[in-house]
């Protein structure tokens, strides 16, 4: 893996990251006048006609093929734009005036279960120092996002729903990072295309199961035109930008490294609250640090790996 690909695909997952951990307090100011559900929906509705009018303008028709993976498609679309967006909504929601920091808190815990996903998927353990970049990038991040005080878990306690939701959309997201590596073959705008546009179906599917059993309600105008910043916000860069920059970085760094900048989502969250007169404590600072150390490191380790690895001499190589 040369220098050039490790700092791009770094790069990619870095905008994506931080693009997510700016989407939380937005989120919050538009779940006030619209159902999470819809929220959801309507936003990436949005991203999927945009990618496919450039995912036709760059490679054609014949992009648009399943070529038999429909299925294994429509999963990964489901995990990643319906379990993921609506549960995450949802629970950031439900949790009130915590919600933004919550959410982006449950992001931190991507890598471990990527680290868990990977072992009951592949029966092989991560480098040892892929691990430990995790802890120490997970630790890092919970400094930020409690701020030391550890209170924020006796108080979790009593929003275990919310959590909850938050959790399932957590795990769907992860599992739709790793789905991207089946599809080496094909570019990054085909495969967040073809996942976005199933994965919306699969959304207006529920949605109108919702809205005919009277669960739902069909936003009116009004209320989408309330919210017509923060929805074009979350469709442009949340949405838009962030999916294709955390395919291409994860394509690029592999899963499991890149999986480690989702840690900059609350680091970001908190900043953003800074810029808005939120006083930053040394424990926020320390944690940033972490997160920072953790990056190093794990690319430091993993170039170091890579470069003591004995290759392997084919007999013909040595027949020659």
């Amino acid at each position: 893996m040369t220098s050039r690909r490790l700092i791009l695909g770094a790069i990619f997952c870095l905008i994506a990251s931080i693009s997510w951990g700016a989407m939380f307090p937005v989120a919050h100011v538009a779940l006030a006048h619209i159902d999470p559900f819809y929220f959801s929906f309507l936003r990436y509705l949005v991203v999927g006609i945009i990618l496919a009018i450039m995912l036709g303008l760059k490679e054609g028709k014949k992009a648009f093929r399943l070529e038999k993976r429909g299925l294994m498609l429509t999963f990964y679309g489901s995990m990643a734009f319906t379990v993921y967006n609506m549960c995450v909504f949802m629970g950031q929601h439900m949790a009130g005036e915590s919600g933004p920091i919550s959410a982006s808190i449950m992001e931190t815990m991507m890598p471990m279960i990527s680290i868990a996903f990977l072992w009951i998927t592949t029966k092989k353990a991560p480098p040892f120092f892929t691990i430990i970049s995790i802890v120490i990038a997970t630790l890092g991040a919970f400094l930020v996002s409690t701020r030391g005080d550890l209170s924020f878990f006796s108080n979790a306690a009593q929003n275990v729903f919310p959590l909850l939701f938050i959790f399932i959309g957590v795990v769907g997201w992860v599992i739709y990072s790793m789905g991207g590596s089946r599809y080496s073959d094909w570019s990054i705008l085909r495969y967040s295309t073809l996942t976005c546009l199933l994965g919306s179906l699969v959304s207006f599917v529920i949605i109108s199961i919702g809205t005919g059993i009277g669960v739902l309600n069909i936003p009116t105008l009004q209320q989408l035109g309330t919210i017509k910043y923060e929805m074009s916000f979350m469709i442009l860069l949340p949405g838009l930008a962030a999916l294709l920059c955390w395919n291409a970085g994860l394509k690029l760094l592999s899963p499991i490294n890149g999986i480690l900048f989702i840690n900059f989502v609350p680091v970001t969250t908190f900043l953003i609250m800074a810029l808005q007169g939120y006083h930053i404590n040394m424990y926020e600072l320390y944690g940033t640090l972490l997160i920072i150390f953790a990056l190093v490191f794990n690319n430091f380790a993993g170039r170091r790996s890579h470069v003591l690895q004995p290759k392997v001499i084919k007999p013909q190589q040595m027949s020659a």
